[in-house]
């Protein structure tokens, strides 16, 4: 994959046509999708197929006028930084408001293409057309937040996700509990070998102390690295990282720490072990709820990911920590 800013304005204008041009087809998918139960909608998507061509036709024409007619065979998925969509217009019968949310992700990204485009375009007239696509696709966002207005009821409409909320979740939301998922989980394994294995609280205690400090360094790092943010708007990279990496660390620490009794304590390894079964079992359903309210995941279907993934986990790591 390319880093955005390594891209040469041939580059650039290429991955905008061939995105035109699959958007369109989203669009359109999406009308025939409402077509039946929102035609009034269904017709507004239709528009937006239309203009979306009418971008592309724009942008052929700038690119044959400035490299000729052969495209190079680069797409936005080349590029790193792009946010990676669901394909639910693959799916029949979308809820509305689901289509809408789909739409806005859409012309968010597309506006901070052409907006990041055009700033280190050096034609003249490249700039031009670019920062023009920019307020055009501005536009599309702005009727994709206003397009159900009088078409969902006001109390549907009341618990629909905003723009800030999207972007929120984007930039913490998800790092954040992708971390504490890795943090949670990936931990339990060698925590609870060492501490069958061992039967000694302090020793437990460091190997889970180190387990989840080298869990937050990797996946910080990991999320910092696989997007610089620029085109996605998910904000400072670092920030992301350290977001990712803390709740990774945090979510290892939670069931470490009651490794801390001290070995002096009558039942002392017991008295440890139960506390830390009793943090993951709060520890897991957390993050069932977390995926529940904010990833649009049913909440049986993330228990059942979670917790079942969790104590399969757990029950590895006491039997070869007993073994």
């Amino acid at each position: 994959m390319k880093n955005f800013a390594d891209l040469s304005e041939r580059e650039v204008l290429a991955v905008a046509i061939s995105s035109e041009e699959e958007d369109s087809r989203i669009y359109m998918t999406f009308a025939e999708d409402l077509a039946e139960r929102y035609p009034d909608t269904a017709k507004i998507f239709e528009e937006m197929a239309e203009e979306e061509r009418g971008h592309r036709h724009r942008l052929l024409e700038m690119y044959e006028k400035r490299f000729g007619a052969h495209l190079p065979p680069i797409r936005r998925e080349d590029v790193k930084g792009f946010l990676k969509r669901r394909p639910i217009w693959l799916t029949k019968n979308l809820p509305l408001d689901t289509v809408r949310k789909e739409v806005e992700t859409m012309e968010l990204q597309a506006e901070q293409f052409y907006s990041k485009a055009a700033e280190q375009a050096q034609d003249v007239g490249v700039r031009r057309l670019l920062g023009d696509l920019a307020e055009e696709e501005k536009h599309h966002e702005n009727l994709a937040i206003k397009l159900t207005g009088d078409i969902l009821k006001p109390d549907i409409r009341a618990e629909e996700d905003r723009t800030r909320r999207r972007m929120f979740v984007l930039q913490y939301v998800q790092p954040g509990l992708a971390g504490l998922m890795d943090g949670s989980v990936s931990t339990l394994a060698p925590l609870f070998a060492a501490a069958f294995a061992t039967h000694n609280n302090w020793q437990t205690f460091l190997v889970g102390l180190a387990a989840s400090i080298g869990a937050g360094i990797s996946m910080g790092f990991a999320e910092a690295l696989s997007d610089d943010g620029s085109l996605t708007g998910r904000g400072s990279p670092w920030l992301r990282g350290i977001t990712c990496g803390a709740m990774t660390a945090l979510g290892g620490l939670g069931h470490t720490l009651p490794y801390l009794v001290p070995d002096s304590w009558p039942n002392a390894f017991w008295i440890a072990t139960a506390i830390a079964s009793i943090v993951v079992f709060f520890e897991l359903w957390a993050i069932a709820f977390i995926r529940a309210k904010y990833m649009d995941t049913p909440f049986l279907q993330a228990a059942y990911q979670i917790v079942l993934g969790g104590a399969i986990v757990l029950g590895v790591g006491i039997l070869i920590g007993g073994a």
